[in-house]
């Protein structure tokens, strides 16, 4: 289905009239609470090229924050899709069950670390699959004390909101919150110094002392930080805490929401350090851009729970779960890990030139087609939030879609689909060179 020699093309301004009349009748029929990065609205997407309602093809660079790894129509979705939907779409796997979940959970236990016996249980979104995590891993270990890290993101439902850092936009005026979660430092090299089984002391530390470990039902860490700013925690410090949970009787739950199937260049990130997670949260790049999460885990955690314990009226949807075993079809026929790490290989060297010609980028960081520039003020490490959002601005109008995070929020993020051409990759981070360039006044 892709279009090779579809290119970006502008045709009117960006937003166009189309999409701004389509933003006046938003306006007025959807809430204000729901944002949007670039309001243009899209009609088609193909080959890494997004088309809006004015003709304008932009190319995507952020797919959808990780969802369409494997592009935005990938043929082996889009025909297991059309095949279930032309079966049936629901039954609601906990009234009459189907074979689409079981094979998704089979892919799952044999795609995710470790060769110990694992189940699942499908979900809807990632949110839900870590708010699942934690009820899990209480039931099994019998203790409520949650584990979280400085600049995490997990979620927008209560639970998920508790375990997440960052106040405004996700937090503010939402509380109060669940209760028993505790907040401990993470690894953030660049800011922190630390090495990885330094930090790693410095939070087991602030555990021992003001939780206890026998009071700890999860530790629950993004391997590497989406929201908080794609950040990269030093090597060491992913296995030090899960030794620590090993010893301690705590249930390790990495949140692979955003960095799972093949995003960092590796199935999951917990393999780049060896790390087997003890429950590990996935969604997003699971199903080609249908919703789609899932729980997968130790066996004898994800059975503790009982018969009616899990579940959801639409987890696991039948069609979501075609998308999946389409979706996962497409990673291993296209090696889509390596295309990933192809793409870090492209993207990094050119990024470290316009730092180095600049002084604006304080780091850059990231694995695979995971890659994050931070953006500070020239001869320090003061966060420059301003000029991040200059240099996205200068993108969206030249056709290229960027997101931007972190904390400070002054860290562009790209998350190009894997499938994404070299030539559309070129012309985007050229896109983005130019940028930085000028709004750095270089």
């Amino acid at each position: 289905m892709t279009t090779q020699l579809a290119q970006r093309r502008l045709l009117t301004e960006i937003p166009g009239p189309a999409s701004r009349a389509l933003q006046e009748r938003r306006g007025d029929a959807v809430a204000a609470g729901v944002g949007s990065v670039l309001p243009v609205y899209i009609t088609s997407a193909d080959g890494g090229l997004l088309t809006d309602a004015d003709g304008n093809r932009l190319i995507d660079l952020g797919s959808g924050i990780a969802v369409t790894n494997v592009g935005h129509n990938a043929p082996a979705v889009v025909d297991r899709v059309r095949a279930q939907a032309a079966e049936f779409t629901h039954t609601c796997f906990m009234v009459t069950p189907y074979e689409g979940y079981v094979r998704v959970c089979e892919e799952l236990q044999a795609l995710t670390p470790g060769d110990h016996a694992k189940r699942s249980v499908l979900f809807n979104s990632g949110a839900e699959a870590v708010e699942n995590a934690v009820k899990i891993a209480r039931v099994a270990t019998g203790r409520q004390a949650v584990v979280v890290f400085d600049h995490a993101y997990h979620g927008r439902t209560n639970l998920t909101m508790a375990l997440t850092a960052k106040s405004v936009p996700y937090k503010h005026g939402f509380g109060p919150f669940a209760p028993e979660v505790y907040r401990v430092p993470g690894s953030y090299p660049y800011r922190d110094g630390l090495t990885g089984p330094e930090a790693a002391a410095a939070a087991l530390d602030r555990i021992e002392k003001q939780i206890g470990g026998d009071q700890v039902a999860a530790v629950v860490i993004e391997p590497i930080q989406g929201e908080g700013g794609f950040i990269e925690p030093a090597p060491g410090f992913l296995p030090a805490l899960a030794d620590w949970c090993s010893r301690h009787g705590v249930v390790f739950v990495a949140d692979e929401v955003q960095t799972g199937f093949c995003r960092t260049g590796d199935w999951f990130a917990s393999n780049h350090e060896n790390v087997v997670p003890d429950l590990i949260a996935t969604a997003k790049g699971i199903a080609g851009g249908l919703p789609l999460a899932a729980v997968t885990g130790r066996a004898e955690l994800m059975d503790a729970v009982p018969s009616g314990g899990l579940g959801g009226t639409y987890g696991g949807n039948p069609i979501a779960c075609a998308a999946a075993l389409g979706s996962i079809e497409t990673m291993h026929a296209e090696r889509l890990d390596v295309a990933a790490r192809g793409i870090a290989d492209t993207v990094l060297p050119r990024l470290r030139a316009i730092a180095e010609r600049t002084g604006v980028i304080g780091d850059l960081r990231g694995r695979g087609a995971m890659l994050a520039a931070e953006f500070v003020k020239p001869g320090t490490n003061e966060p420059d939030a301003a000029l991040t959002g200059r240099i996205a601005k200068a993108c969206h109008a030249a056709g290229v879609v960027v997101l931007t995070c972190g904390t400070y929020g002054n860290v562009v993020r790209l998350l190009p689909p894997l499938s994404l051409s070299a030539e559309l990759l070129d012309e985007g981070i050229s896109v983005l060179e130019q940028a930085i360039l000028a709004e750095a006044g270089k």
